[in-house]
């Protein structure tokens, strides 16, 4: 039998590098990711539970289902109605007849497409030997669609009957705040007013939110904020054992993937986010998801009511004898009952930025040394650039001229027209205005000659290079973010080495790189129940501000190294012309018509209109 002979190597093409980018540096790299990982196995902690308070819970959850029943005879409580304002009245007066001081605290929000609201929220103190506050909040009001038993009834009849207990013991160690929120189906408006602005919250060290507490599904904890920070862990596990010691079983937690996802893309709808934003722990107790439930949900279990009224009182106990021994807020991600630092999550993550970083700056050494020409390449992205920065200046003036809808930088409930209607004008004219922007740039950018290897292989290097530079920026910003930029940067780096592959299999690299946006997308899509509105209501968060304009800065030279990857894939790319083979493109020919006319009738220099072909 005829041996076969063996398979002759592929030369290198000329001009061109055959494995541009160093698989063994590359791999080699990867063990300085060994370290970070060590460093987060000493990083593991388990907070551990305060002692529960002397005096048992006394919440009744018959008695609480009869007060909830009692309020939802205002089932309409939307912000600024007549509804909102009798619920207002019922509440001030269950807390009054307790003998509570009750004091309204007015405020204006600006709700997209509804305009400027007017809200108040309700404070009623019980002073303590110490100055520093606990506050236990729960929002009042509804979307007006349904009495909303359990969002929120449920809290707000909880809510008064911890304030009732309170009234008939003796002083406590430290001061508790009851306070009665609007706005909270509106986006946290009325959490964020007293946390931002508030006389009192100068002296809060903790606070508790209940929030559709008396549905069936099982307790869960939010934790998270608007920025990235998390909760303390000790206010975490005493809160968990609390809810276990009632139910028999601990609350429900998210998986570590999804609270990496809120580290690296801070959102929350729930009232515990405007004060982790601020650095006070807080956490919201609901049987509900990360999605609230909205004033539809009508399910209210006496049984699970009482659990968590219970739950709720004894962790209010525990916090007034043991406030001191708490601490602040952090960032980690807990798994069971454990908790990884985020500094140690912070440094795994920057570590697999380096593999990434080494074999792009290699890259550009190897491009170095061969004489290869960076720059049209260079100038290529430039434009590309441009164009993703005009869009973007673009739907900022749109913002300005309000196009969009405006509001205070809180985030639109996931069921108001500011989340599922997509303004139709506004994307019109966004896409009129991206079309012209792309007909001046196309020129430049357009193949009009055979693309010599050292051209393609320039325009990967110049792509990874600029990413690489981001994902510097994004490590100096927040670092938790590189979530959502790693898969792109490992998934790309190996397009020049694919220059030869099916391309059917490059197209596959391509898209793999658009794994990390599709987490956030597709965690508002899923998560959230927010399904095709998902990209829409992302823009909306921008449009409100809050998002902040540092998020899109950052995403402009991604798109802009996405697209010339991804033209360099599908054979489409084209290296920035030199002088002798630029045309004038249509932006700059009515430019020239236009300053060539002017020229006419003023005299001015032939030069002006010349210069523009260049």
């Amino acid at each position: 039998m005829a041996v076969p002979p063996p398979r002759a190597r592929r030369r290198p093409r000329p001009g061109s590098l055959d494995r541009p980018v160093n698989g063994r540096l590359y791999r080699g790299t990867w063990l300085l990711v060994g370290l970070p990982l060590l460093l987060v196995a000493f990083s593991v902690a388990r907070p551990q539970p305060l002692p529960p308070p002397a005096l048992a819970p006394s919440v009744d959850g018959a008695a609480t289902t009869r007060l909830a029943q009692d309020f939802l005879t205002y089932p309409n409580r939307f912000p600024g109605t007549l509804g909102a304002a009798q619920a207002s009245q019922w509440v001030r007066d269950q807390l009054q007849a307790y003998g509570l001081r009750v004091r309204a605290e007015r405020f204006t929000a600006h709700v997209p497409r509804l305009g400027t609201v007017h809200l108040q929220n309700l404070l009623a103190v019980v002073p303590g030997h110490s100055p520093e506050t606990i506050v236990v909040l729960a929002h009042r009001d509804n979307d007006g669609t349904a009495p909303g038993a359990n969002d929120n009834a449920s809290g707000t009849a909880v809510l008064i009957e911890l304030a009732r207990a309170y009234s008939l013991h003796v002083r406590p160690a430290h001061t508790v705040l009851f306070l009665s929120t609007d706005g909270g189906a509106l986006g946290a408006l009325g959490a964020s007013a007293f946390f931002k602005t508030a006389p009192e919250r100068r002296d809060v060290v903790a606070a508790i939110n209940l929030d559709a507490i008396g549905g069936r599904g099982r307790p869960r904890l939010l934790i998270g904020g608007d920025t990235p920070r998390t909760t303390s862990g000790v206010l975490l596990e005493t809160t968990a054992d609390r809810i276990a010691k009632q139910l028999g079983r601990g609350p429900a937690r998210p998986s570590v993937l999804r609270q990496l996802i809120d580290l690296g893309f801070p959102f929350s709808l729930y009232e515990q986010a405007p004060a982790i934003s601020r650095g006070i722990p807080a956490v919201t107790i609901t049987t509900a998801g990360d999605r609230p439930p909205g004033a539809a949900d009508n399910t209210l279990d006496p049984a699970r009511l009482g659990q968590i009224g219970r739950a709720a009182q004894d962790l209010l106990g525990t916090l007034d004898q043991g406030l001191e021994f708490l601490g602040g807020t952090s960032t980690y991600v807990y798994v069971g009952s454990r908790v990884i630092q985020g500094w140690a999550i912070e440094l795994v993550l920057i570590a697999m930025l380096l593999p990434f970083l080494a074999a792009a700056v290699d890259l550009f050494a190897r491009c170095r040394r061969r004489h290869i020409p960076l720059a049209p390449a260079l100038r290529s992205y430039r434009s590309r650039l441009a164009f993703w920065a005009w869009l973007a200046l673009m739907f900022e003036l749109f913002d300005l001229l309000g196009l969009w809808p405006g509001g205070t930088s809180r985030p639109p409930s996931l069921t108001s027209t500011a989340a599922r209607h997509w303004p139709a004008f506004g994307l019109i004219m966004l896409a009129v205005l991206a079309a012209a922007g792309w007909l001046i740039v196309r020129d430049r950018l357009i193949p009009r000659r055979p693309l010599a290897d050292t051209e393609e292989l320039a325009g990967y290097t110049v792509a990874l290079l600029c990413l690489s530079t981001l994902g510097l920026l994004v490590v100096a910003i927040n670092p938790f973010a590189l979530l959502f930029l790693l898969p792109s940067l490992h998934a790309w780096l190996w397009l020049p080495n694919l220059r030869e592959a099916p391309r059917w299999a490059r197209a596959a690299v391509v898209v793999v790189g658009f794994a990390g946006p599709a987490f956030i997308v597709g965690s508002f899509a899923f998560r959230y129940g927010l399904g095709w509105d998902a990209p829409w209501y992302l823009l909306q968060l921008r449009a409100i501000g809050y998002v902040p304009f540092v998020t899109l800065a950052l995403a402009i030279p991604w798109l802009a190294a996405a697209a010339q990857l991804t033209v360099l894939t599908a054979g489409r790319y084209a290296p920035y012309p030199e002088r002798d083979e630029r045309t004038i493109g249509p932006g700059r020919r009515v430019l020239r018509r236009i300053l060539v006319g002017h020229r006419a009738r003023n005299g001015a220099s032939p030069d002006l209109g010349r210069a523009l072909e260049g």
